[in-house]
């Protein structure tokens, strides 16, 4: 695509590819995605990305809205939308734009009694003799956060949970807080700004020190209430959220009992990143257009969970961030990453880290390497044969009773 040439001494070329590539003449297999090839020795303005960005935007719309049907002449058809047992109304309501945080609420509450009855082991735990809160908090920057606590009658320590990546405390999370609560533990959770129930542009990380420093207040008021200060207190890191845990141990260094990652975002695997051209291309305008939903990524749930039929169920997961990646958010936990592999070295709380070998999303040899580094002399590494990524969501429920084993088992002999 030229873009004002004579302004600039070369081009700024957009080229879409997909699985070939073309070298020395010959197509050769390749990543799926887009690539992006930059001649430019200037950016390009403003307006002429908003332009660009605008007619990908308009062209994923239309693959979301069509799809090729294998009807006669192979003309194209809407397709079916999912959830065929809902009405039209809690159809339109899941349908419905979810960028800003009143629709992620509207659905969240019409779909909880059906997300809560999928069949998944994790909705098989009872909450039987738990009493569970729910609660709207304003923190300190104005943001108005989702919380949630599970508690025991007696409970014997504190788990403080941290999420992935576009996931909410309000799903998967219900059945192993209800797993943990009937183990003894009191578990709170909590969503970030922008994601799940939690005010903020969807899927926005505008900074992910931000982040850490909006779970640090939370947890530092539930640790402050006097029903629990004397409590042991353990950190539960899922994924990205496993990153945010080192990041709040790091800043926090003294001030918890133990860590627990699962599959932590340590660093991000290699498949999942984006080809070197066309992170330079993202990072030149991210500045420019930090919101935009621009970066390349494969399928989540294809790469994260194991069983096809839990896979299925991820769906059911309504308010997920599910789109490509924002620019500045892609950013944010690329440099978090790299900051967390360069004070591995640093890292001296009890830990359990936990990984599927053949997670592809989070590098597992990055877990290897925090248990080798870390200078914690009471730590622990637990990988599991054939494990994909989602270890208590995607795997067989032998894998996930095991996993939920270990964590139990570690947790009670660090509360002896």
């Amino acid at each position: 695509i030229p873009v004002q040439p004579s302004r600039f001494i070369s081009f700024f070329l957009i080229v879409s590819l997909k699985k070939t590539d073309f070298k020395n003449g010959k197509k050769e297999p390749t990543f799926h995605t887009q690539v992006f090839v930059l001649g430019v020795q200037q950016a390009p303005e403003e307006g002429v990305i908003r332009s660009i960005i605008r007619e990908k935007e308009a062209e994923e719309g239309r693959k979301r809205q069509y799809a090729r049907s294998p009807a006669k002449g192979g003309k194209m058809t809407t397709r079916p939308l999912r959830f065929p047992e809902i009405d039209a109304e809690l159809r339109r309501i899941v349908n419905a734009n979810m960028e800003e945080v009143p629709a992620r609420r509207r659905a969240r509450e019409a779909f909880k009694d059906i997300q809560l009855n999928v069949d998944h082991i994790l909705f098989k735990t009872p909450s039987d003799g738990l009493k569970v809160n729910e609660a709207y908090e304003v923190n300190s920057r104005g943001v108005e956060i989702f919380t949630k606590r599970w508690l025991p009658e007696t409970p014997k320590a504190m788990i403080c949970f941290c999420h992935g990546y576009g996931d909410t405390c309000s799903f998967f999370f219900e059945g192993i807080a209800r797993k943990f609560a009937l183990s003894g533990y009191g578990v709170f959770a909590m969503d970030y700004p922008g994601f799940g129930l939690s005010e903020g542009l969807h899927g926005y990380i505008p900074s992910f020190d931000t982040i850490v420093d909006d779970v640090i207040e939370h947890y530092n008021k539930v640790k402050g209430d006097p029903e629990f200060q004397n409590l042991p207190s353990f950190l539960f890191g899922q994924s990205m959220g496993g990153a945010v845990v080192l990041k709040v141990h790091l800043k926090q260094p003294n001030a918890w009992s133990g860590g627990i990652l699962v599959a932590p975002m340590c660093k991000i695997a290699d498949d999942m990143v984006p080809p070197w051209a066309v992170k330079q291309f993202l990072i030149g305008i991210a500045n420019f257009l930090p919101k935009h939903k621009l970066v390349p990524q494969k399928d989540l749930a294809e790469a994260a969970f194991r069983e096809p039929k839990k896979r299925e169920l991820a769906a059911y997961n309504v308010i997920a961030y599910k789109h490509k990646p924002r620019l500045r958010t892609a950013l944010e936990m690329l440099e978090t990453t790299k900051q967390i592999e360069q004070r591995l070295e640093d890292v001296s709380l009890p830990l359990l880290i936990l990984h599927g070998e053949a997670d592809i999303v989070t590098d597992p040899s990055v877990s290897k390497a925090l248990y080798e580094k870390a200078k914690s002399s009471d730590k622990t590494l637990k990988l599991y044969k054939d494990a994909f990524h989602s270890l208590l969501e995607g795997e067989p429920d032998e894998t996930i009773t095991q996993v939920f084993n270990d964590i139990i088992s570690w947790l009670d002999q660090h509360c002896k």
